[in-house]
C-alpha cells in the first residue's frame, strides 16, 4: 500500500487567470525544493478563454472586440489540451503534486483525476463516465468537466480540472470546447435542476481527491 502523504489545501477564492498562473509557478518551485507539501489549489476564475498546447485557434469563435464586450480574457495556458473556458460558477482545481516515486505515470494520473470527478458526480446522484475519444468526464447531457495538465521536471504537476458547478453555460458558445464540436456542455446544477455553490462542491471534491490519491489533509 502506498504511503498516505500530507496534502495542504489552498482555497483561493476568485483569482484572475494570470495570477493563478503565477501562483502555480511559485508552488511548483516550492514543491520541487521540498519547502511545501503536496498542495491542492481550489479557486474560480473570472471569464477567460485559455488555450492549451494543442489548441486550434479556429476553435476560438469570438474576436477581440466581442471578447471585450463579454468581459472575457484570452490566455495561453501552458498546459496540454485544446481550448477551454473558465468563469464564475466553475470549480477549478490545480493539484501541485510530486508524483515520485510511485505515481510516475501520466495516463494513470489523468484517469485518477477522472475517477475523482466521477465519484463526486455520483455523490450528487449523477451518472457520469469517461470517453475514450478524449480526456474529461461526461454525462448523457454533455461534458461536465475538462482536464488539462502539466507535469514539469521532477514529476511535479500543475493545472488540472475545471468542473462546471453552476456556471453560465452560454459562455461556452464562444469556443469549441476542447475542440469537440458535436457534444454539449453541462453542469451539476443543470443535471440536478437546482443551484449549487462552488464552495460546497469544493469540499466534496477534497474528500474524493484524498481518497483516490491517498492523501491526508495537512493544515497549513
Amino acid at each position: 500500500m502506498s504511503e498516505i502523504r500530507a496534502l495542504e489545501v489552498l482555497r483561493a477564492g476568485r483569482v484572475p487567470y494570470a495570477e493563478g498562473l503565477e501562483l502555480q509557478d511559485d508552488l511548483v518551485q516550492r514543491r520541487r525544493s521540498g519547502e511545501i507539501h503536496d498542495t491542492l489549489v481550489l479557486l474560480e476564475h473570472p471569464h477567460v478563454i485559455t488555450m492549451g498546447s494543442s489548441t486550434d485557434v479556429s476553435n476560438v469563435l469570438v474576436d477581440e472586440t466581442e471578447r471585450a464586450r463579454l468581459g472575457i480574457e484570452l490566455h495561453i495556458a501552458g498546459r496540454g489540451g485544446d481550448v477551454t473556458y473558465h468563469g464564475p460558477g466553475q470549480l477549478v482545481a490545480y493539484p501541485i503534486l510530486d508524483l515520485k516515486p510511485d505515481r510516475k505515470d501520466l495516463h494513470r494520473y489523468l484517469r485518477d483525476l477522472e475517477t475523482v470527478l466521477i465519484r463526486l458526480a455520483a455523490e450528487y446522484g449523477i451518472e457520469s463516465e469517461r470517453d475514450d475519444a478524449g480526456t474529461g468526464v461526461w454525462t448523457e447531457t454533455g461534458k461536465l468537466a475538462a482536464i488539462g495538465i502539466r507535469v514539469s521536471s521532477g514529476w511535479i504537476t500543475s493545472h488540472g480540472i475545471a468542473l462546471n458547478v453552476d456556471a453560465d453555460l452560454s459562455y461556452f458558445g464562444t469556443i469549441v470546447p476542447c475542440g469537440i464540436s458535436h457534444r454539449d456542455v453541462t453542469s451539476l446544477a443543470r443535471e440536478l435542476d437546482r443551484p449549487l455553490s462552488v464552495s460546497e462542491v469544493g469540499e466534496t471534491f477534497i474528500g474524493h481527491f484524498c481518497d483516490v490519491f491517498e492523501r491526508r489533509i495537512q493544515e497549513a
